[in-house]
């Protein structure tokens, strides 16, 4: 399985991001080789409008099967997900990516 991640850095303590669309960088994970990737999200903070959409457009190309974030993804960009297949928990706002994990892992996030 792969899950993505919203973070403030690309590595395991690094802290999670709790927004969505303007998150500095995507986090995969996949469980199968026991390995991290990720992509610099960073050129979308201008944005003035439209960042969650193409941070969505961003992760549907990264195919993860999970995405674990803080608050959630907006409206435009949720649905584009949802339909996408992809499962969103929320609630890890103030973790690290590793906790952001282990509390998913036991079913203490909320699915969006």
């Amino acid at each position: 399985m792969k899950i993505a991640f919203t973070a403030k850095g690309t590595k395991w303590d690094s802290m999670m991001d709790p927004r969505f669309g303007r998150t500095e960088f995507i986090l995969i994970y996949n469980e199968k080789k026991d390995e991290f990737t990720h992509t610099d999200n960073r050129d979308v903070a201008n944005e003035a409008h439209g960042a969650g959409p193409r941070t969505a457009q961003r992760l549907f190309e990264l195919n993860p099967d999970v995405l674990i974030t803080g608050n959630g993804p907006g409206g435009n960009a949720a649905s584009v997900l949802e339909k996408a297949g992809m499962k969103i928990f929320v609630g890890a706002g103030q973790m690290t990516v590793k906790e952001a994990f282990e509390a998913y892992n036991k079913g203490e996030l909320k699915l969006f």
